[in-house]
Order: structure tokens, then sequence, then C-alpha cells
């Protein structure tokens, strides 16, 4: 079941007392280029609705194309780390060093050698969730129950059978919370992409707003952009519900 309504109040009340905060403290410093008011910003994603839908949708296909490039590989790559210590011990201090190398640093490299276009805000996207979904994975198939290993073996079951139909399963919640952190990190790494050199999506408009002070444009696009971070972040939240059915039941 899906949560009640009165579970979202307080989040909304508290969300309007803010709106209302900023309004009243925007309203009395009179500093439009430096504060806009909420009004003034609503009223410019109502005028320019197309214009950020337009480059909101930019963002949204690199967001889940990065997404599916990143999801292919960190599954292989688990699977190849917890099939064999040789690969791991090899490959794990790779993906943690890449991991720890700021995506500002990487960014401008991948834009040199991919180009201003899509595939470069796709790279920097994937980069950046691959490394939790590949330590999720991972954590995941490690923690499969010993037992019930034991008994798969015992009934002679091959190894394909053995992680399709028991470590598979298993990792599944592993993945998808890796999935969940990893789509909201996706929607930062392609407007970080964008930032440094593109010619479409909110990252780039941000940038344009900015540069032209049009200062109520720039906040319009950072909602729109906290709007397809929740979105999407609901909609990998739903998958799991209906993949895992069992943990809704145990919620209540």
């Amino acid at each position: 079941m899906w949560p009640k309504a009165r579970d979202y109040l307080p989040p909304l009340g508290l969300l309007l007392a803010l709106f209302g905060l900023w309004e009243l403290v925007a309203w009395r410093l009179e500093l439009p280029f430096i504060l806009p008011a909420p009004s003034a910003i609503f009223i410019r994603m109502a005028s320019d609705w197309l214009l950020l839908l337009r480059h909101a949708l930019v963002t949204l296909e690199e967001v889940l194309l990065g997404l599916a490039i990143a999801f292919i590989f960190g599954l292989a790559l688990a699977l190849l780390i917890f099939h064999s210590k040789t690969l791991e011990r090899a490959i794990y201090p790779l993906v943690i060093a890449v991991q720890n190398v700021p995506v500002f640093a990487i960014a401008p490299i991948l834009v040199l050698w991919l180009g201003y276009g899509l595939f470069s805000k796709v790279a920097v996207a994937a980069l950046i969730i691959f490394f939790p979904l590949v330590v999720n994975t991972v954590d995941g198939l490690r923690s499969t129950d010993r037992g019930l290993v034991d008994l798969f073996r015992v009934l002679e079951a091959s190894r394909g059978q053995l992680l399709l139909k028991l470590h598979l399963p298993h990792a599944l919640p592993f993945i998808l919370s890796g999935c969940k952190v990893g789509v909201t990190l996706a929607v930062v790494g392609a407007v970080i992409g964008e930032w440094v050199g593109s010619n479409a999506g909110l990252g780039f408009l941000m940038v344009q707003a900015n540069a032209r002070l049009k200062i109520d444009l720039l906040f319009a696009a950072i909602f729109w952009l906290a709007a397809l971070s929740i979105a999407l972040f609901g909609l990998v939240s739903a998958i799991e519900r209906a993949a895992l059915p069992w943990r809704r039941v145990g919620q209540g």
C-alpha cells in the first residue's frame, strides 16, 4: 500500500514554511539579482516552461543512458569480482581510485575526448554511478546465506543456477539500493558535464542564465533539477516495491 496522505503533511508543511520565510526575506531585501522571491521563480517557471522542459529532456536522456550503461557494466564487473579473488585484487583498487578522483577533474577530460555532445555527459553520469552499483552488488552477492549455498550444491545445482536462482535474487535489494543512490548522483554528474561544456541541458541553461543575470531562471532550472531527481528516485523506489513485495509486506 502506498504511504498514507498524512505521511506527506509534515514535509509539505515544512516546505511551505521555508518558502514563506524565503518570500518574506526576498521582499524585505529587494535584491532580485541576488535572491529572487519564490513567487518570481514560479512565474518564470510558468512563462518559460517550454524552454525548461526542452533542456530537462536533454538532461533526462543523459541520466537514463548513463544509468543504463553503468548498470550493465557495473553488474558485469561485480559478477567478475564476486567469482574471482584475483580479479578483485586487480580491479577493486582501480575502481576505488577512480571514484576518489573529483568529477570536476574528470569531466573536462571526457568533454575533450568525446566532444560537447551527448556522449561526454552520459560518460560523466555513468562514471559517477558506477562505484555505488559495483560495491552494492558485490556486497549483495556475498551476503547470500551460506546454508542455502550448501543446500544448492547438495542438490547439484550448476554455477549458473546458483547465480540466477540464489545469488542474484538475494542481491536484488542491494542492487536496487545502489540504483537509488546512483540515480540521484547521475543527475549531478550530467549537470557537471553540462557545466564544463555543452549546448543543451539544465546545467547549460543554468550557466547561460547566470551569465545573463537571469537569476530567477537559474533558480527555476534548479527547481526542475530537484524535481527530476525526486521523480527518478521515486521511479526506482516504485520498481523496488514491485520487485520486492515481501519487503513491502514486512513494513506494513
